[in-house]
């Protein structure tokens, strides 16, 4: 017993699980080269880019054999309440720095409009969010990581498809000093994953070469290049921030309750400006959304805060890119104060998903995360209960929901 109980603990020590696991990640890049090869990378390349790499073992989101695994790295956009994500500060900032530098790349941005069909102040919103117009210098050797997280990582095939999209880059000629990228592999100015940029990489400055490392130009144009591609209509606004009437029945939000915004007005709601919809808007599809529940602004949001949301799965990222889209343009901050919803841990809304699903409620995922489905989800089940509908996960409704459901398991299965 003693013996066995030594293996164990040799098997399960950091330093034999390390020579383990390493021995393992050389085999797995080894074993790359046929379907690199089929994508017209050399040996040379090839060889080059992978020999002597060592795991980064310190990334997120991993499973390393012999350890316990960590709960999966949190998105600010998820993990954030919205008040601090939204920050008021930060996005005013940004919105200067935006000012200036629409004026300086003007030529390049009237450009993009005429060729690709993307409004410029989107395209500047988008770079101001991923790398703060460049001043945010990503940490990470591209390779590194995305091997890394192929063959450690949650989704290996996503990463070990985006590994040989980084060696073709390679092998397109672009140096790896400049292939800098952050924990999950995203590189450039506008922070593209390794297959995007021959999906949507753009020329814009024509020198022959898409380069999304250096060239303003050509990382804007790209960046609108993946939103056209995404379903981006030049001109339409993105949302507008309303108010909610008296009764207002706040599970009323999603994409499967859009409608034309004309139907939104005769259910009372209205700019929060004031200003009433002009003729064209109100003929214009759009949902409800409202990133704190009944806890701060409320928006009706149109087919490009969906196109948004496609750069970036997140109703906050694509709040943020919209608002700071708008406050290049001149307008300024949201006219709805946030009340600051508390928010929960990670595993309590994977509860609350949870004892939806057992409710009754259609949950797609239980994934921890607060997005209009959940909280239309929260709304619809506070309706049914009785209960003052929030569509806001809290401590009091988690409370609620244990003692109505005390025989469903907590744990996560």
């Amino acid at each position: 017993m003693a013996a066995l109980f030594a293996v164990a603990v040799a098997l399960t020590s950091p330093s034999a699980v390390s020579a383990q696991a390493q021995d393992g990640f050389r085999g797995f890049l080894q074993a790359l080269w046929p379907d690199a090869q089929r994508l017209g990378i050399t040996r040379p390349v090839f060889d080059d880019a992978l020999k002597d790499l060592v795991p980064d073992l310190t990334l997120p989101d991993l499973i390393l054999p012999g350890r316990e695994n960590s709960a999966p790295k949190g998105q600010a956009e998820f993990t954030r309440p919205p008040q601090d994500y939204l920050n008021k500060a930060m996005l005013e900032r940004l919105a200067g720095q935006g000012r200036v530098l629409a004026v300086k790349h003007t030529d390049s941005l009237k450009q993009i409009e005429v060729e690709i069909g993307v409004d410029g102040n989107a395209v500047l919103a988008i770079w101001g969010r991923e790398t703060a117009f460049g001043t945010y210098k990503l940490p990470h050797d591209a390779i590194r990581v995305l091997a890394t997280q192929a063959y450690f990582g949650r989704r290996k095939e996503t990463f070990r498809t985006e590994l040989l999209a980084a060696l073709r880059l390679l092998q397109s000629g672009t140096p790896r000093a400049t292939m800098k990228a952050s924990w999950a592999g995203a590189m450039g100015l506008t922070q593209f994953m390794p297959s995007e940029f021959a999906t949507h990489g753009y020329d814009l400055d024509k020198d022959g070469k898409v380069d999304l490392f250096g060239s303003v130009p050509d990382a804007l144009a790209s960046a609108a290049k993946q939103l056209k591609n995404k379903g981006w209509v030049l001109g339409l606004p993105w949302g507008f921030e309303v108010r909610r009437p008296t009764k207002a029945d706040c599970a009323l939000e999603g994409p499967n309750n859009g409608r034309p915004i004309s139907d939104w007005v005769k259910l009372g709601y209205v700019r929060a400006s004031g200003r009433p919809f002009s003729p064209e808007h109100l003929a214009v599809e759009a949902y409800l959304m409202q990133p704190a529940g009944t806890y701060g602004p409320v928006f009706l949001v149109t087919e490009n805060f969906k196109v948004i949301r496609r750069y970036n799965t997140s109703d906050l990222y694509a709040l943020f890119v919209g608002n700071l889209t708008d406050r290049i343009g001149g307008r300024g901050d949201f006219m709805t104060p946030w009340a600051e919803p508390k928010m929960l841990a990670t595993r309590d809304i994977e509860e609350i998903q949870r004892l939806l699903l057992k409710s009754g409620q259609t949950v797609d995922k239980i994934d921890g995360k607060i997005g209009s489905g959940t909280r239309q989800q929260i709304g619809a089940y506070q309706n049914g209960a009785k209960l003052t509908a929030d569509c806001w996960p809290t401590e009091a409704l988690l409370k609620q929901m244990r003692a109505a459901m005390p025989a469903v398991i907590q744990a996560k299965p």
